[in-house]
């Protein structure tokens, strides 16, 4: 079939092309995990010296703003609050905001928190869409309620800064929870050094998890094995990604589900972008270019001993749609922010944060692929050799499950979360068969979202909750 000379080298050619980007990432990978290697053992090391409890008390803990943006969360919402009107931390304000919801979210605020109109000034230094209305409640004197028109995630968030008072403030989901002490230590490093802007801890799916008054009794794999997949690439993603992009002040993402940000910073910087799906990351990028710009010393840090538990998707629908919108929310951030890539201007971020998530998380789906579809014909048609296209396989999906099992191991040895060994040998054997068909399905719905995007307007995701469980997970 290929009798022509030039199209059968250059078939040749572009095999080799896939086969070293693939070496490349994953060359990239290794020294992510080396450097998240090194970086969770200094934070081990500085645990050693230090005592949350002490911190609590400390007047120099800076009091903190909750934000809570909910959307049709009446199913979860209580439990929630109640979670966070739990934690051990000084001083701290809750600023729940029910962005229009059609559901009884502020119903059922109102009665379990006793809620009462008020007419309280603020300043607006964010535009939003309307507040309706402003509610403070009669049972606990750190609760916040504002009630506003829909606006989107974003608009939500900058609603909850306007009225936050605090200099800190924190965004948590209204399906997640955190750990009682998760706050202090995310905190903890705005107090060790006044450089730091932003402070981003781990997040892990809850799935199945026996939920007590708020907070977690026992912790569970998920019964889903798409639930236990998305456990193996949430421990991948924080425990080696983030934690190697902060160590070189190059971290381009603070999870949604669980951040602080000083608020001078984040208002400075024109607070959450609402035209953009990806809310989160583009604020990010836009404190790094804030401050690179105006040269300012500063610091955005992950800390990877805080956790953030989160309800991920049961079903592939729901997880389609969600992956197909995080890919969208990440051109948006890249294309918004173009003039930064191999920028020496922004520095690390410029010549290394940018072309990563330019060339690997925003076009690698399209690279991988379209490289799976020519190392398949081309071997077939007998362009390459057999060892040509073991080699191919051991990079693109051996490798990766190396990868993964660096992580949970690095989980078990640091953090031990879960209840029994048997559950990480379960998580190395998820760690092997995701490679094997859910890894190639998640790469081409990002694969399918970056040749469907458009710029659009930011939208809350279409996403199934359901009431955290009160039975154990026997």
């Amino acid at each position: 079939m290929f009798t022509d000379n030039f199209w059968v080298q250059s078939i040749i050619h572009f095999n080799y092309f896939i086969l070293f980007y693939i070496i490349f990432v994953n060359l990239v990978y290794t020294l992510l995990f080396l450097f998240s290697i090194r970086g969770i053992y200094i934070h081990r090391k500085k645990n050693r010296y230090w005592s949350y409890e002490d911190m609590i008390a400390s007047s120099y803990t800076p009091p903190l703003s909750i934000l809570v943006p909910c959307f049709n969360e009446a199913e979860t919402i209580v439990d929630n609050i109640k979670a966070l009107l739990s934690l051990e931390y000084g001083e701290f304000q809750l600023v729940i905001i029910n962005d229009g919801s059609k559901d009884e979210t502020l119903k059922v605020l109102m009665e379990e928190f006793d809620l009462h109109r008020v007419d309280m000034p603020y300043k607006k230094e964010i535009s939003t869409k309307k507040v309706n209305r402003i509610y403070l409640s009669a049972s606990s004197e750190n609760i916040i309620v504002l009630d506003k028109e829909n606006g989107g995630k974003a608009d939500a968030l900058n609603a909850g800064i306007n009225v936050a008072e605090y200099p800190l403030i924190t965004a948590i989901d209204a399906d997640s929870i955190i750990e009682r002490n998760s706050l202090v230590k995310v905190v903890r490093p705005f107090v060790e050094n006044r450089d730091v802007v932003v402070s981003g801890g781990i997040v892990r799916p809850v799935n199945d998890a026996k939920i007590s008054k708020g907070f977690i009794e026992k912790i569970s794999l998920g019964k889903k094995s798409v639930v236990r997949f998305q456990v193996v690439e949430y421990l991948r993603a924080f425990l080696f990604g983030r934690i190697g992009w902060g160590m070189i002040n190059s971290l381009m993402i603070v999870s949604g589900a669980f951040g602080v940000f000083n608020k001078k910073v984040v208002i400075e910087a024109g607070g959450y972008t609402e035209e953009t799906i990806g809310e989160d990351m583009e604020l990010v990028v836009k404190i790094h270019r804030l401050m690179k710009e105006k040269k300012k010393k500063y610091e955005i840090v992950f800390v990877p001993d805080p956790v953030c538990w989160t309800q991920v998707p049961e079903e592939l629908k729901t997880l389609k749609n969600q992956r197909k919108r995080w890919h969208k929310g990440l051109m948006d951030t890249m294309l918004n922010h173009r003039g930064m890539l191999l920028n020496p201007k922004y520095g690390t971020v410029g010549l290394l944060g940018m072309p990563y998530f330019f060339f690997v998380e925003m076009l690698g789906p399209v690279i991988e692929i379209i490289g799976y579809i020519a190392i398949l014909l081309s071997f077939w048609y007998g362009i390459i050799s057999l060892e040509f296209a073991l080699v191919f396989f051991a990079f693109a999906v051996v490798y990766g499950v190396f990868l993964s099992i660096g992580a949970i191991l690095l989980d078990e040895y640091n953090f031990k979360k879960y209840n029994n060994i048997s559950e990480y040998f379960t998580l190395v054997i998820y760690s092997v068969l995701e490679n094997f068909g859910y890894r190639q399905l998640t790469t081409w719905w990002r694969f399918v979202a970056f040749w469907q995007y458009k710029r659009r307007g930011n939208k809350w995701g279409d996403m199934k909750r359901k009431a955290f469980s009160e039975k154990s997970q026997e």
